[in-house]
């Protein structure tokens, strides 16, 4: 009797045992790492992928991870990296959550294209827009370059290999009718690039970067700078056909130029991985958007949550679009 008493008790005490653990179960650190639905638990700790150490992503970077960690108390670390297409791949990994890139490359990364032909990625969406890339046509008044037209036969730079400059600069020929074959195509660096214009090895170079650029600004110490103008017309169509362009224009007294010159943009941007619940990426989008006067480097004041779904060209992520709808921002 002793014995059925005792083999009982042990019975029923396993049951309790599996039903605790079964309420348990979802309490664990790696559920807890990756978030839940909307209102779920909270990560524990993000990491946001910048760039290089003297680039303008690394200290934004910085300055994001010090408010969302403030806002939201989710332990935030900028980490730096080869920024915009090694980022994407970060992310595709799994080894971080948030990244910084352009909203060109983020497109190409999505549709499995040029530098991401057979490597798809498909678990980012954007968070939003932050500033400028602009596209500048570099060149010198003695040149005689004054269009992109006038770039035919030319020795013209259109950026490093693999760099996200090499598209831009076909995207824009293509409008002209032109193709890599109508010029003399050098793949050059941002610094190689004014490095030859000034010793009169190439011509002219597409440099896509935030304005002023410091290549281009120490090239107008010794030169007259000319930046070639994108037409209207042959801005609205590359924007109609490529849509992570954005109309831009680079201002006067910018390398000492006399009048703003007109042309487009890719932008800088924030995605982030699809893993992340809706709650948690909403908060941190809340919070970024919504402290901007703790950002100290000069780009902080580009970023608008106004225009930040503007051009994103990849799908938003469910938190970051409540976000915009609460306060009626919409794509213009």
């Amino acid at each position: 009797m002793k014995k059925k008493s005792f083999l009982l008790a042990t019975v029923l005490l396993l049951a309790l045992s599996m039903v605790l653990a079964a309420c348990g179960g979802g309490n664990n650190e790696g559920d807890n790492a990756k978030g839940g639905d909307e209102g779920g638990e909270k990560p524990k700790f993000i990491s946001i992928v910048t760039g290089g150490t003297g680039g303008t992503y690394y200290p934004l970077g910085g300055a994001f991870a010090d408010i969302v960690k403030d806002a939201t108390g989710i332990e935030t670390n900028a980490e730096t990296s080869g920024a915009s297409a090694e980022n994407m791949n970060t992310l595709k990994n799994g080894d971080a959550e948030i990244a910084f890139t352009q909203t060109d490359i983020a497109s190409y990364a999505k549709d499995g294209k040029l530098m991401f032909d057979g490597n798809k990625v498909e678990n980012v969406q954007a968070i939003g827009t932050l500033y400028p890339e602009t596209i500048q046509i570099v060149t010198t008044k003695k040149s005689g370059i004054k269009s992109v037209a006038d770039l035919k036969g030319k020795k013209v730079s259109v950026g490093a290999p693999g760099s996200g400059t090499n598209p831009n600069a076909e995207q824009i020929l293509e409008m002209y009718d032109l193709t890599f074959d109508d010029i003399e195509k050098q793949d050059l660096s941002f610094d190689e690039s004014v490095a030859g214009i000034q010793d009169g090895t190439i011509d002219a170079a597409f440099v896509t970067a935030g304005t002023p650029t410091g290549a281009v600004e120490g090239l107008s110490a010794t030169e007259d700078v000319v930046i070639v103008p994108i037409d209207k017309d042959k801005a609205d169509a590359l924007i109609e056909k490529y849509p992570y362009y954005i109309h831009d224009e680079i201002p006067s007294g910018t390398y000492k130029l006399a009048e703003a010159v007109p042309t487009v943009a890719v932008q800088a941007m924030l995605v982030v991985s699809s893993d992340l619940d809706e709650g948690t990426v909403y908060d941190i989008t809340k919070a970024i958007f919504e402290n901007l006067d703790k950002v100290t480097h000069a780009k902080g004041k580009l970023i608008n949550a106004e225009k930040a779904i503007n051009g994103v060209g990849i799908e938003v992520h469910p938190g970051a679009q409540k976000y915009y709808d609460e306060k009626g921002i919409k794509a213009e």
